[in-house]
């Protein structure tokens, strides 16, 4: 049951409205039926008359051993009600409405190199982004953790790594490879590909360096606040996976899933308090604005209330972010100037607000958890 103000000039506070029924509290109690029930439609039409209340308690009047059979007839017309009714969502538990579409915008690779820190960190400090994770085991590393201490309100969750994609800019787990020997690669490197790590990585040595790479963060003064995969490989097979879970479970911070997972990737189950993921896939040029904005419009248009991750790589395309990416035109340096120049775009901040976005961070979706 709930309380409402009726058309009908009731207040709110006198009527409380069931399914299948209501009850009105002034100077009496009475308990009325709905002719609208479908619960009870046989017997309003056949036993319960709709001319007067069903019950009725008057203060002071003698007749009070009723009021048990009153109070428990009207938590039967409420029942209904309070059975049919859903669990607030996520966008409710943050004190939106419930068809809201909240949106982090997520930079990815934070601490890769010099040039995507750069951005990202304007990013973050614009408000351009709402959100970043940290690739722990780069060179870059040390600045953002310097970041971090100088920008305690910044969302920074750990991209936990078990690859190192860019053929002529490597990195190795945060642990020594003789502690983790079955996650390097014929150069000693975290590998280059995801199937590398499915096929030879042990979920024992993947916990571990994972774990390394979350301690380090917080050691070095970063606030936590989510966790998420690097290239997704954390989440690609069964016991991968479980480790992930379990990692978010023990540091007790969100870990990115989704409730809508496209095909081969696991289903949250209800967990999770992203329903998508979204970001770019090649096919667009990125030295077309336009279409890239288009593209990005197309994606998130059409989306309907829910709660939502849109991924981008931000980076600036110079010499430094030209070299480690040469051979690597997909998220490479042109890629990420280009998703860096659409979010501090004013026609797509713009169109954000047109479509009415709530921009959320990864601190504020854990208070959802709670």
């Amino acid at each position: 049951m709930y309380s409402a103000t009726l058309a009908n000039g009731n207040h709110r506070g006198l009527v409380f409205m069931g399914h299948d029924g209501s009850m009105r509290v002034s100077g009496a109690l009475a308990v009325s039926a709905d002719q609208e029930s479908t619960r009870f439609e046989q017997k309003i039409n056949d036993i319960i008359g709709l001319s007067r209340p069903m019950f009725t308690y008057r203060p002071g009047f003698k007749r009070n051993a009723t009021v048990a059979a009153l109070l428990l007839a009207a938590a039967l017309v409420a029942a209904p009600a309070f059975s049919a009714q859903a669990p607030p969502n996520v966008a409710e538990r943050l004190g939106h409405p419930p068809d809201a579409r909240l949106l982090v915008i997520h930079a990815d690779d934070l601490g890769m190199m010099r040039s995507v820190n750069r951005a990202t960190f304007e990013a973050l400090e614009r408000g351009w982004v709402t959100s970043a994770s940290i690739l722990v085991p780069c060179p870059w590393f040390p600045q953002v953790a310097r970041f971090a201490r100088e920008h305690p309100d910044a969302d920074l969750g750990i991209h936990l790594a078990l690859n190192s994609e860019w053929t002529g800019y490597r990195w190795g787990p945060v642990l020594g490879g003789w502690q983790v020997p079955s996650l390097l690669d014929a150069d000693g490197y975290l590998p280059l590909v995801q199937q590398e790590v499915i096929e030879r990585a042990k979920p024992d040595e993947v916990e571990r360096e994972l774990r390394a790479q979350i301690d380090r963060a917080r050691a070095a003064g970063i606030d936590v606040t989510h966790l998420d995969a690097h290239m997704g490989t954390a989440v690609m097979s069964p016991e991968l996976f479980r480790v992930y879970q379990k990692l978010g479970g023990e540091y007790r911070v969100p870990v990115l899933l989704e409730n809508q997972p496209p095909p081969g990737r696991p289903a949250a189950a209800g967990q999770s308090l992203v329903d998508r993921m979204l970001e770019m896939t090649p096919g667009v040029p990125p030295d077309r604005a336009n279409l890239w904005l288009d593209a990005y419009k197309a994606m998130l248009a059409p989306l309907s209330p829910g709660v939502y991750q849109l991924i981008v790589h931000l980076g600036y395309d110079d010499e430094e972010l030209r070299g480690a990416t040469w051979d690597h035109p997909d998220w490479g340096a042109r890629w990420r100037q280009a998703d860096f120049d659409l979010v501090r775009s004013a026609e797509f901040q713009q169109f954000l607000r047109d479509e009415k976005f709530v921009l959320v961070s990864w601190r504020d979706l854990a208070r959802a958890r709670r």
